[in-house]
C-alpha cells in the first residue's frame, strides 16, 4: 500500500567517512602532488561533494560536455581518412589521458587533476586540425589558439554560457599545455604551477608523436624503416617500446621533482631521450605535417573554415548557439565555427551554397 512517507535520506555518517577516506588518500600522495586542501579553488565557491574531491568533479564535468563529444569527429592530422583506425581528436585525447595518468601514478601525483587537464586540453580545437586553427588565426583580430579556446569553452561557452566553474589548477593546465615547434620541452604560454599540468604538456607530445607516426604508416606516407636511426636506437624500434621508453624516462627523470622539496619542480625527460624526441618531432614536421599530401587536405579544410567564418560575420543572426550574444560578430563566428566537427562544417558550407567561395580558395 502506497504511503506519503518521505524517502529516507542516507545517514550522513557514511558520507562523512567516504570524504575522510578520499582526503586521507590524497594526503598519502607525493609531497609536491596537488591536493584539494591546497587548491586555489573555483571562481564561484560551491558546496563540497560527499563522494568526489574537486579535481575528480572537474574531470567528470569535462567528460559530459558537448565539446568533448564533438572531438570524436574532429581531425587529428589526416583529414577525411578512409580508415576507421586513424586517430581522431577524441582518441588522441584518450591516449594523452592514459600516458599522463601512468606518469602521475608512478610519481605519486594527483591522477584526478592529471586526467581533468588531459581530457580538457584539446576541447578548443577547430575542425580540420591545426589547419583550421591556422585559418582562424589569420582571420581573427586577436589571433586564435586552441588552448586559449579550450579555456574559453570551459569558462564561458559550456553549460548555457555559465561555464563549468573548474578549479584554478585544471584551468591553468589547459591553458599552458601548448608548445612551440622548437622542442617538446619548449615554453609558449608559461609553465603549469602543478606537476600534474606539466605532465599533461609532455604526455601530449608523447601521444601525438607516436600515434601520428603510426597513422602516416597506415596512410602509406611513411614506412617503419623511415624512422631516424637516433629515434629507433634511443626510444625503440616499435610503437609500444617507444611509448614505454618515454613514460619510464619521464618518471625516472622527474622523481626528485615529486619527492624532493629541494629539487626543481619540473617534469622532464633525460637529455638523451629529449634529444631523440625532438629529432622524432622534426622528422614528422618535415615528412608528415608539412608534406604536400597533408597540405592538400589542409587547404581544403581551411577554405571551408574561412568561408564559414566570413559568412557568419556577415550574418551573426544565423548563429544558432554556442556563442555569447553580446560578443562582437567576429568572436561569435569564431566560437561557432571552431566548435564544428569536420563533417558538420562541410555539410553546413554546402547547405549555405558556399561552393564558389570554396573553389576559389582551393
Amino acid at each position: 500500500m502506497a504511503t506519503d512517507a518521505p524517502t529516507p535520506r542516507p545517514d550522513p555518517a557514511p558520507l562523512e567517512a567516504i570524504r575522510a577516506r578520499l582526503l586521507h588518500a590524497e594526503s598519502l600522495l607525493a609531497p609536491r602532488a596537488a591536493r584539494e586542501a591546497t587548491s586555489q579553488g573555483r571562481a564561484r565557491p560551491e558546496p563540497l561533494d560527499p563522494l568526489r574531491l574537486d579535481f575528480q568533479r572537474d574531470r567528470d564535468r569535462i567528460i559530459h560536455t558537448r565539446a568533448f563529444r564533438r572531438l570524436k569527429h574532429k581531425t587529428q592530422v589526416f583529414v577525411a581518412p578512409d580508415s576507421d583506425h586513424v586517430v581522431t581528436r577524441m582518441t588522441h585525447t584518450i591516449e594523452v589521458q592514459q600516458v599522463a595518468r601512468s606518469i602521475a601514478r608512478a610519481l605519486g601525483l594527483n591522477e584526478d587533476l592529471t586526467e581533468a587537464i588531459a581530457l580538457g586540453h584539446d576541447l578548443g580545437h577547430t575542425p580540420f586540425g591545426h589547419a583550421g586553427e591556422e585559418a582562424l588565426a589569420d582571420l581573427l583580430p586577436e589571433g586564435f589558439r586552441h588552448n586559449e579556446q579550450s579555456l574559453r569553452i570551459v569558462d564561458l561557452l559550456e553549460n548555457g554560457g555559465a561555464g563549468l566553474n573548474l578549479t584554478h589548477e585544471t584551468r591553468e593546465g589547459i591553458r599552458v599545455h601548448s608548445k612551440v615547434r622548437e622542442s617538446v620541452a619548449a615554453e609558449a604560454w608559461g609553465t603549469a604551477s602543478t606537476l600534474e599540468g606539466q605532465i599533461v604538456k609532455l604526455a601530449d607530445s608523447i601521444a601525438y608523436l607516436n600515434h601520428d607516426f603510426l597513422d602516416a604508416i597506415r596512410a602509406g606516407v611513411l614506412a617503419e624503416a623511415d624512422l631516424p636511426a637516433e629515434v629507433a636506437r634511443t626510444l625503440g624500434p616499435d610503437h609500444s617500446t617507444r611509448v614505454g621508453t618515454l613514460v619510464r624516462d619521464c618518471a625516472l627523470a622527474s622523481w626528485d621533482a615529486a619527492f624532493d622539496l629541494t629539487a626543481e619542480a619540473r617534469i622532464r625527460l633525460s637529455p638523451p631521450v629529449l634529444a631523440a624526441t625532438d629529432v622524432f618531432r622534426a622528422f614528422l614536421f618535415e615528412r608528415v605535417y608539412l608534406a604536400e599530401a597533408a597540405l592538400a587536405g589542409a587547404r581544403a579544410g581551411q577554405a571551408i573554415v574561412r568561408a564559414l567564418f566570413e559568412h557568419y560575420v556577415r550574418h551573426p543572426e544565423a548563429i544558432p548557439g554556442w556563442s555569447l550574444p553580446d560578443d562582437p560578430p567576429w568572436r561569435r563566428a569564431a566560437d561557432y565555427v571552431s566548435g564544428m566537427t569536420d563533417g558538420f562544417a562541410t555539410r553546413t558550407a554546402q547547405a549555405l551554397g558556399l561552393s564558389p567561395a570554396l573553389e576559389a580558395r582551393a
